[in-house]
């Protein structure tokens, strides 16, 4: 399994150095745009509308746009101090509470922990501490260039962190349109929604559930790809050298043509001169 981050989990005086790793994976389909003509796939450019033009990596700053259009600018020495800064941290826990009173609103991610190199015996003896009492942490940690509030709980026999938000993360419920205060219901009303709770309760078991659409598309994936329903994006045409010595040769050719001096028209004599305009005049 992975390692995304080590660092050192402390209590007290116990410190715990772990390593960290994802415990979760999204398994959503990644469905790529094409081209409709060519079966491309379709490329995604960072452009400035000022300069009209493609900008690369090293011309982009990054900024917080504190009004519109109004930025401040935030130089990448800046940004890495203050996360080193913060990643030089131990991940500290600074309470411990018990789980039924952290709303699963607060929960984002989970990560699984595993104890470092001389870490076994105070990774035990902080999972058997937090089994026996019920409890689980409240801890801060840096993640990803950015400070996270975490719970540490244990799960399966295994020390878990799940990131979660912090409270002004979570959007006020007043803000919420159209929640009734309060519903009148009759008795039968109430008596029939417990019955049919009652009727459909039932252990929980996950290995129940699963995602009906990612498996549909799967299944649809696969029956194209079986009767050979499938496409093949068109490689970039590149000129050979062939084809870039005619080119030249026909630029060359119309720069000729343009370049080349008319011919002058051939001066008549005065004599011939008279008969002609004799001639046009019918004198």
């Amino acid at each position: 399994m992975h390692t995304m981050w080590k660092g050192t989990i402390s209590f007290g005086l116990v410190n715990i150095p772990v390593k960290m790793h994802a415990a979760t994976e999204n398994k959503d389909i990644q469905l790529r745009q094409l081209h409709k003509e060519c079966q491309s796939p379709i490329k995604y450019e960072r452009t400035c509308p000022v300069c009209e033009r493609p900008v690369k990596n090293e011309e982009i700053v990054k900024a917080y746009e504190y009004a519109k259009n109004k930025f401040v600018v935030l130089d990448e020495e800046e940004l890495e101090a203050l996360k080193q800064e913060q990643a030089d941290k131990a991940v500290e826990i600074v309470d411990f509470v018990q789980l039924a009173e952290v709303d699963p609103i607060y929960y984002e991610k989970s990560y699984f922990l595993s104890p470092n190199e001389g870490g076994a015996k105070a990774y035990g003896l902080l999972r058997k501490a937090l089994k026996e009492t019920e409890k689980i942490g409240i801890a801060k940690m840096m993640i990803r260039s950015k400070e996270q509030l975490a719970i540490i709980r244990v799960y399966q026999d295994t020390l878990v962190v799940e990131t979660i938000h912090y409270p002004d993360e979570v959007r006020s419920v007043a803000d919420v349109p159209n929640v009734p205060k309060e519903v009148e219901a009759n008795s039968q009303e109430l008596d029939t929604a417990k019955m049919l709770i009652e009727q459909l309760t039932t252990a929980f078991d996950p290995t129940k559930y699963k995602d009906e659409y990612r498996h549909a598309l799967l299944d649809l994936i696969e029956q194209k790809k079986e009767q050979d329903q499938t496409a093949t994006a068109l490689d970039k045409p590149s000129p050979d050298a062939a084809t870039n010595l005619m080119d030249a040769l026909q630029a060359s050719l119309e720069r000729a043509k343009q370049d080349k001096p008319k011919p002058k028209q051939p001066q008549l004599s005065k004599q011939k001169e008279k008969k002609v305009k004799k001639k046009k005049t019918g004198t």
